[in-house]
């Protein structure tokens, strides 16, 4: 899948994670994003600060902020965009991923099927 980037950021989402990543204690490499069991509805997305990229993890760059994939979660996160929204009550990061079949009540935990080509060509992806 060359030129093709398992998760994007929109400038939101990269605005805030500049600002967050900037406030850190310690010099931070990236993000790195994952999925991992839990939650009502199956699945939970992880977010932490990676100081550095760990083997086997996928790498995109996008709007000047990098963040590391867990290899496990590639195919649960292909086509997915982070966006960063803020209403009168809160303030968080969102994922729009075409891999996601449902989610929880609380909206803390998700049901995703791994990617098929079907569903990325249906999402707007081209390898």
């Amino acid at each position: 899948m060359s030129g093709f980037k398992v998760i994007t950021l929109t400038d939101r989402a990269a605005d805030r994670l500049k600002t967050i990543m900037a406030d850190a204690d310690k010099p931070i490499a990236g993000l790195r994003v994952g999925v991992r069991n839990g939650g009502c509805a199956g699945m939970a997305y992880t977010m932490e600060y990676a100081e550095e990229r760990k083997p086997g993890e996928d790498m995109v760059e996008d709007r000047g902020v990098t963040v590391f994939i867990d290899p496990k979660a590639v195919l649960f996160l292909l086509g997915t965009e982070m966006d960063f929204k803020t209403d009168k009550l809160s303030s968080q990061f969102v994922f729009n991923n075409p891999n996601q079949t449902s989610a929880c009540g609380c909206g803390e935990s998700i049901a995703i099927t791994p990617a098929t080509p079907d569903r990325l060509a249906a999402a707007g992806a081209t390898a």
